[in-house]
């Protein structure tokens, strides 16, 4: 094939590969090409490759990691031709750790309506807003947690993070990520994993869009060990999706923005950097539909643990305590007998930042409304509140479908701290510690131990 004829095939897979497609799986070892023939067999680096593209492999974990996480891409220009210099930019909103303001008191229940837009022109950088972080990007340990605002696509301008993957929560609104690996367009019910290093840009495909991002300094997530649980159950790999090769082939004056330890740095370039035609390799973005999530949970009696409902963990150096677990509570039948149903009162070592997607959350019937956020820091004591309790403790007990409701948590082993706009701009609920107020005691020792 003549050079000629290439650029034209590779021009006409750029302006057909805008629709997304998926491949089935988590962590698996994934081939895709937007050409024939763009991908090697055999081997990963050929004296020349096809079309007269570049090889070069973007590494997930180091080299000697078990197992390794890496991809072969096969693109129209090596990355090093998409970086010139760089100079820093502020992104006033977007935060990392550690983040620790000595005014603002972090130990407390904290709720927070909605955050809005308030018709600002935003897009995936300049509308992002930091509530929490935990932990140390330098070192790689700990998360952050934020909330998108997003009215504008990104247009010629394109955004990696080295310091981390990012968890995407979508709440309203749809997005399309263009990927240098694919396309992953995603609605509220879903969620997509950036990984750490990967250039995209983000398209606004129906809005105003708002949801939620954890962004993991730490490892990589991961399915949770399922235990005596077994094989079945909770979230399945074959329901994620990794995006097929679609890339661009475009010379047009564009912009990366970097963020690196915390700093935001952009360089200039001529071209999109979205040109890999064709790769291979087990780290990948994916996206899941948190409808397929199989919650399980008691058939007797008692409320289990709510790691019981873990969709993907993250860990640390410690067994069985997690640098992040993200935690899913959707609809699902409740059959317990004799139990108090909702989640009980507790004190945890792990710090709890929830977000409601849609719907009611059964402990929190008033005040935790869709697109809302609360954080209950590690050791301080929660749980339902008044109508909650009385309500679940007084009930006639039953089968019963809880219906309506899909929230989520950002768990993590670190205490989170405040920002800034968490603390003084976002609209923090003033009187949420309140929603205990009512509590009354119920004590009575001259009876039979039941009230």
């Amino acid at each position: 094939m003549n050079e000629q004829n290439a650029r034209k095939l590779i021009q006409q897979a750029s302006l057909s590969g805008l629709v997304a497609g998926y491949m089935p799986g988590f962590g698996n070892d994934y081939e895709t090409e937007a050409l024939p023939g763009a991908l090697p067999q055999g081997m990963n680096s050929p004296q020349k490759c096809a079309y007269g593209l570049y090889a070069e492999q973007l590494s997930g974990t180091a080299f000697t990691a078990h197992p390794p996480e890496r991809t072969w891409c096969y693109r129209i220009r090596p990355s090093v031709k998409h970086s010139s210099n760089y100079k820093k930019i502020e992104v006033p909103y977007w935060r990392s750790a550690p983040c620790v303001d000595n005014d603002i008191i972090s130990l407390g229940q904290y709720r927070w309506d909605p955050v809005e837009a308030d018709g600002k022109d935003l897009n995936w950088i300049t509308g992002m807003r930091t509530m929490t972080t935990a932990g140390d990007v330098n070192t790689q340990v700990g998360m952050a947690s934020h909330v998108y605002l997003v009215t504008e696509s990104m247009v010629d301008d394109y955004f990696y993070s080295a310091d981390s993957e990012l968890l995407v929560v979508p709440q309203q609104g749809k997005l399309r990520f263009f990927t240098e690996l694919g396309i992953i367009d995603i609605q509220p019910q879903e969620i997509a994993i950036i990984p750490r290093g990967l250039v995209y840009r983000v398209e606004l495909l129906e809005g105003p869009a708002r949801g939620f991002v954890c962004e993991n300094y730490g490892q990589k997530f991961e399915m949770p060990g399922r235990g005596p649980i077994g094989a079945n159950c909770l979230a399945n790999p074959r329901d994620f999706r990794a995006p097929v090769a679609a890339f661009e082939d475009r010379e047009v004056a564009s912009t990366i923005t970097v963020k690196w330890c915390g700093q935001f740095h952009q360089t200039e370039i001529m071209q999109s950097p979205l040109d890999v035609v064709a790769w291979h390799g087990n780290y990948a973005p994916v996206k899941y539909d948190l409808t397929a999530y199989c919650p399980v949970g008691a058939i007797l009696y008692d409320h289990p643990d709510p790691s019981i409902f873990t969709v993907l963990t993250a860990p640390s150096g410690t067994p069985g305590t997690a640098n992040i677990d993200f935690v899913l509570f959707r609809e699902r039948w409740l059959v317990a007998e004799n139990t108090f149903r909702p989640p009980w009162y507790h004190k945890n070592i792990m710090s709890e930042l929830m977000g409601n997607i849609y719907g009611i959350y059964d402990a929190k019937p008033e005040g935790f409304v869709p697109g809302g956020m609360s954080l209950h820091n590690m050791m301080l004591p929660h749980g339902p509140d008044k109508q909650a309790f009385e309500g679940a403790s007084n009930a006639e007990l039953g089968a019963e479908k809880l219906d309506n409701t899909m929230a989520f948590m950002f768990e993590t082993r670190f205490p989170q701290h405040l920002t800034p706009f968490a603390a003084k701009e976002a609209p923090l609920q003033d009187d949420y510690i309140k929603v205990w107020e009512d509590l009354e005691k119920h004590y009575d020792g001259s009876k039979d131990g039941r009230w």
